[in-house]
């Protein structure tokens, strides 16, 4: 319990020096039309650096789960019902997550929880980004029963190295794929409304 706590403390106070400065990852938002409604990933866009994609993903927590970008939360936003993946999702706005396993398949995670707002959980938060909302540092445990979908990625070969974290919205028919794709690896989900 010590050693989680002191992971725990050591994650906030790297994350809070972080959060001192400019984002190191610039935002972005991309955008797509589903079913004649407007679906959108929100997302910091961390680079590689010189690093390795399997050196990042052993840094995470027991329960393997990354929050799909960096600093502030990734969030998905869909005005109507869909199906994500084949499960139904209700139109709203979501913590966007992977779930990264030892093994296996990754999968995309939607979670109702916001987040916590930066200022909660850093008194000496800028004014302009204490408001903005943080992932939660204390484990994903405390939010999963908020969970609303997790569903399977389909993986695929990258035909070159993607040096910065990149998520899409392709418009497929009255549908779309979210692809997501970092270093060498790719990963896609379809998103189609509810009918």
């Amino acid at each position: 319990m010590r050693v989680q706590l002191a992971h725990v403390a050591a994650a906030v106070s790297l994350a809070i020096s972080a959060a001192a400065q400019p984002p190191s990852s610039p935002r972005d938002t991309v955008i797509a039309t589903v079913g004649g409604k407007k679906v959108a990933v929100e997302y910091g866009r961390p680079s590689l650096k010189g690093r390795k994609l399997e050196e990042l993903v052993a840094q995470l927590a027991g329960d393997r789960i990354w929050r799909a970008g960096d600093n502030e939360v990734t969030t998905f936003t869909t005005e109507g019902a869909l199906l994500v993946g084949g499960t139904s999702v209700p139109a709203g706005k979501y913590s966007l997550y992977v779930h990264v396993p030892e093994s296996g398949d990754w999968s995309l995670v939607l979670n109702k929880d916001p987040g916590i707002a930066l200022g909660t959980i850093w008194a000496q938060a800028p004014p302009e980004r204490a408001g903005r909302p943080w992932p939660r540092l204390d484990g994903y445990d405390k939010v999963i029963d908020q969970e609303v979908a997790r569903v399977a990625l389909k993986p695929a070969e990258s035909p070159a190295p993607v040096e910065t974290f990149t998520i899409t919205l392709t418009p497929s028919g009255d549908g779309a794929t979210m692809g997501l794709a970092w270093a060498e690896r790719r990963w896609s989900v379809g998103l189609r409304p509810v009918k």
